[in-house]
């Protein structure tokens, strides 16, 4: 769902749902923000945050939002 590659001082991350057109799910937020936080360092200089397909990202999938447990 993301993918991460690592350069010399940066980070390229990547959402990858194009089928969904990138759209978040629990599961890819939580992925987004441990690699955010692995990201935060003294050696990564910059993170390129970008979508796989043609769509960066449509928002939150909101088919799992319906289906997760607690307030939306």
């Amino acid at each position: 769902m993301l993918l991460v590659a690592q350069h010399e001082g940066w980070v390229e991350l990547t959402l990858n749902r194009p089928d969904r057109l990138n759209a978040f799910t629990e599961d890819l937020h939580r992925a987004l923000a441990a690699a955010l936080d692995a990201a935060a360092d003294d050696a990564c200089r910059a993170v390129l945050l970008t979508g796989a397909g043609r769509g960066f990202c449509a928002g939150q999938d909101l088919g799992d939002r319906a289906n997760a447990e607690g307030p939306l």
